[in-house]
């Protein structure tokens, strides 16, 4: 599967407690380091080089009004339906394409238990139901990228951030999802999203996101009016 990430911003879904925050919520973009990288409606993930990187694959051509407002529905739909889930809170930005994408993140405070990669049974029934929501966009790609908090050695957190991602596409997998539609990666504590200084902000920070992108298939069925 591809390994280039191409230019993000998707939509949160965070299972975790939300408070008083609605489930569905729309943005423009997330970010590494502080938060939200903005930029005329587009965000940035940071990565280790300190150089942009993005989620979703360019098509490399410029994507139309009308394909734009086909997928936007498909995405704005599923963000929804990823919404009602217990403990979600979802965000629509933007992808490389400039089309509305999906991205998901789930919290290591509920899928791991401390220093580990190995999903409770919480987790893999949240993951079970996500791929069942999923069941009905098969033309998407998925960006999963593993996150931490800044305990221990960077080295530490390199491995456990990849190896928290790949037990998520595992078992995403193991629920009928094809795994070359994923691409993996580990972020380590590089792109907190809270204060690494306190429990809460760690909690936050030691995270799963699952980024959820048109793939090629289905803006090339948009464009031909295929798509529906």
């Amino acid at each position: 599967m591809k390994r280039i990430l191409s230019v993000l911003i998707c939509a949160t879904l965070i299972l975790s407690g939300c408070g008083n925050m609605s489930n569905l919520a729309k943005g423009t973009a997330i970010g590494g380091g502080s938060g939200a990288a903005l930029g005329a409606g587009v965000g940035a993930l940071i990565g280790k080089d300190g150089k942009s990187t993005a989620i979703g694959a360019a098509i490399g051509t410029a994507v139309g009004a009308g394909v734009g407002a086909l997928i936007g529905n498909k995405m704005d739909k599923k963000a929804a339906e990823l919404a009602a889930l217990e403990g979600a809170n979802v965000e629509v930005v933007t992808d490389a394409n400039d089309l509305k994408a999906v991205k998901v993140t789930f919290e290591s405070g509920i899928l791991f238990n401390t220093n580990s990669s190995t999903l409770s049974d919480a987790s893999k029934a949240a993951l079970k139901k996500f791929a069942t929501e999923m069941a009905d966009l098969p033309d998407t790609d998925l960006t999963i990228l593993g996150h931490t908090d800044n305990t221990g050695t960077a080295e530490y957190n390199d491995k456990l951030s990849v190896e928290r991602a790949n037990s998520v596409a595992s078992y995403l997998q193991n629920c009928g999802m094809t795994r070359d539609r994923m691409t993996i990666e580990g972020r380590s504590f590089h792109e907190p999203v809270a204060d690494n200084n306190t429990k809460e902000g760690r909690l936050q920070n030691r995270r799963v996101e699952i980024y959820i992108t048109a793939n090629e298939k289905m803006i090339n069925d948009a464009q031909n009016g295929n798509l529906n």
